[in-house]
């Protein structure tokens, strides 16, 4: 008997290959086995494989980014928003980031996404932080650094700690918001 699998089934499993074998590792074959399907049940959802991981990376956008960002979105409180943000933050599937950001540096398309990605990112604690701080200067750096710090975190090849980016991220908010600090951030 035949598996039958979801177009949403597709792209869990590409994220999960991307994640476990990076992006060198997602291939058609690997989906297929994967899902215990024949490169036939692909074809039924998606024309070309192209089109399977030009709509791979929009849905690893807008799927889990969208509704991430629609949650943190609803919280009016700036304090209680970057606690979500930075729990959001250590649990994301870095694995996959990392994987999906090397691939953008030789798919344009990707890279696209991958921009978009940052921006979402970077507007998120820029807003809060601007909430908190009342400054647009001292918001941008604190922002700049958060990113800067997640990002570096998911391309770093050392292993994972995720204590200790936990750590980090508390010690640069905690600072960032002590009193008096707005003239330690360079011009």
């Amino acid at each position: 008997m035949a598996t039958v699998v979801t177009r949403e089934a597709y792209f869990r499993t590409g994220i999960e290959i991307l994640a476990d074998l990076g992006y060198g590792g997602l291939k058609l074959a690997e989906v297929c086995a994967r899902l215990g399907v024949t490169t036939g049940s692909f074809y039924h959802y998606f024309d070309n494989w192209a089109q399977y991981t030009h709509e791979l990376v929009e849905h690893w956008l807008t799927g889990l980014t969208g509704e991430r960002v629609a949650h943190l979105q609803s919280e009016t409180d700036p304090h209680r928003r970057i606690d979500l943000l930075i729990e959001m933050g250590l649990g994301l599937p870095h694995d996959a980031y990392a994987a999906v950001r090397s691939w953008s540096s030789v798919d344009p398309r990707v890279r696209a996404v991958v921009v978009r990605l940052d921006q979402i990112r970077y507007d998120l604690v820029y807003t809060s932080a601007l909430a908190i701080l009342k400054d647009r200067r001292h918001a941008d750096v604190f922002a700049k650094g958060a990113l800067y710090l997640l990002v570096g975190f998911e391309q770093c090849t050392l292993p994972r700690d995720r204590a200790a980016l936990d750590w980090m991220i508390k010690q640069q908010v905690r600072r960032a918001l002590e009193p008096g600090n707005m003239a330690t951030v360079p011009d």
